[in-house]
Formats: structure tokens, sequence, C-alpha cells
């Protein structure tokens, strides 16, 4: 039996090949060495798993089945994301970053400020005195007169005076504008239209004028004069000269509505009432 056991594969193929069925005891033919390596390959359990492609593991799969679903996230990922580079942007160039940037923000806004808004300005004498004194600051509103509005009489003015008073900027009161006839017969008060002034603002122990005079002040021009008028050269002093002593309007840089320093001297200025019943142009000619 276990002859017959051991030869029945071999006793297989013998029958199976032989002509006249039983009994043929012809050997088979060799088997060489390439068919016994296919034979036992072919015989191998799990030969044909092996040749599978490996399962992918769990949670994976989605990844690699979605491989160009994939690629396109990344790059809609990569095209959303700001570069690590760019991130910064401008402040990443600049040395000190946000704190240089924040500086020079401010600075642009004063530099804005002072063109559009206001600017500071210097007092440079005591012919305003005592309003204004030499050495003070004083911060001028250019937007008083920037949308149609003009200067009013006895408000505060600083003015380009190339032309008319001299190179550089001034700064006066004005008294007369454009119509007005201003008069002074150099010993009392000065009158506008025919109303002397009341000038309280006047430096202490100071005259109204003590030149005399007696002007039609031209349409888009003012007559100015200092508070300190003993120490004020102004309009007076140039009825002779080019312009007759007026300041054009478009000379006008602003009001000077507020000092500033020193911080003892921090005030806002008002427009003296004393202008308030003056009357119109023309109304009083005589």
């Amino acid at each position: 039996m276990d002859t017959d056991a051991q030869h029945t594969e071999r006793d297989r193929s013998c029958r199976a090949s032989a002509p006249g069925g039983s009994g043929d005891t012809t050997p088979p033919p060799p088997v060489t060495e390439q068919a016994a390596e296919r034979s036992r390959s072919a015989r191998v359990p799990g030969a044909d798993e092996a040749s599978e492609p490996p399962a992918t593991p769990e949670g994976a799969a989605d990844t690699e089945s979605s491989g160009p679903d994939r690629a396109a996230g990344a790059e809609d990922t990569t095209a959303g994301a700001e570069p690590r580079g760019a991130r910064g942007g401008l402040l990443g160039r600049i040395p000190g970053g946000r704190l240089t940037a924040a500086f020079l923000g401010g600075l642009v806004l004063l530099l804005l400020a002072a063109v559009f808004v206001v600017q500071p300005f210097l007092i440079p004498s005591d012919s305003m005195e005592p309003a204004y004194r030499d050495g003070d600051r004083v911060l001028v509103n250019k937007l008083a007169y920037r949308f149609g509005a003009k200067p009013e009489r006895g408000e505060v003015v600083v003015f380009d005076g190339t032309g008319y008073f001299g190179d550089g900027d001034y700064i006066k009161r004005v008294v007369g504008v454009g119509g007005d006839r201003v008069t002074c017969d150099g010993r009392g008060r000065i009158a506008v239209n025919g109303r002397p002034l009341d000038e309280p603002y006047l430096h202490p122990g100071d005259t109204p004028s003590t030149v005399a005079f007696d002007v039609v002040v031209p349409e888009d021009t003012l007559f100015v004069l200092g508070d300190h008028r003993s120490a004020s050269r102004d309009s007076r002093d140039h009825l002779g000269s080019p312009g007759g002593g007026m300041i054009p309007l478009d000379a006008v840089v602003g009001r000077a509505d507020w000092t500033v320093w020193p911080p003892s001297r921090w005030t806002s200025h008002e427009r003296p009432g004393g202008y308030d019943g003056i009357p119109a142009p023309g109304a009083h000619h005589g």
C-alpha cells in the first residue's frame, strides 16, 4: 500500500500517456530541470496570492486611489497658502519691521497734515504781542479758507510776504477786507467804514497808530496791522510800495488759531468782538 501511495502521481501520468491503457510500463520521459522548476512553482501554495499586489493599509486606500485628486488638492492648498517669504510683504524687507513701518506711517500723516490741515509756525518777533509772543509756536489752520471762506476782520493770519512785505512768512491781524475804507488821523483810533475800532488786544501803552492814512482796500486783498503797533512793520509801512501794502488773498497760508508752545502759553485764539458792528463796505465813504 505504501508503494502504491508513493507512486500515485507518477502512475497517473504514466497511465494517461500509455497508448494501450493498462499494463504499459514504459518509463516517462525524463523531466528537465526547467520543467521541474516550473512544476514546483506551480504547486507552491499561495503563489497566486503572492503575484497579486499587496493590500493597501486601511485609511491609505482613499489617498492612493485619488492620486490625481490629491495632487489637485495639494495645488489648491499651495495656491491658497501665502508663501512664507511674501507673508511679511514689505514689512519683511524693512529694518525694524512693524515698528519702523508705524513710525514712517505716522511721519507721512504728519506731513500730509502739515500740507493740507495745520502747520506749525514760530513767532519771530514781538510785533504781535501780547497775544503772540516772540518764540511762541502756533498752529495755523490751513483749512480755514480752503472752501470758499475768506479772512474776516479781526482774524490773525499767516501769509507769504514775498513781493509785498519781503521774503518769508508774516503774522498780522486783518483790519480791513476788500472794499473797506480804513482811516487814521495819526492821533486817535483807527476807523473802518467810518466806525472807530475797539482794540483791547493792543500792546499796553501803544496807540492804535501814529501814522496817518486813508485807504480803500482793493477786492481780494487785506489790510493788516500788528498788535504791537509801535514795533510792527505792516500795511502802514508799505502804502507807497507795489500793491500799496495790501496782501492778496492767495498769499494767505491760514489762520493762527492756537498757541501750543511753550505749554504755559497753550491757548486758542478767538476773533475779537470789536469788529462785529462794522458797516458793510460802501455804506460810509465820506
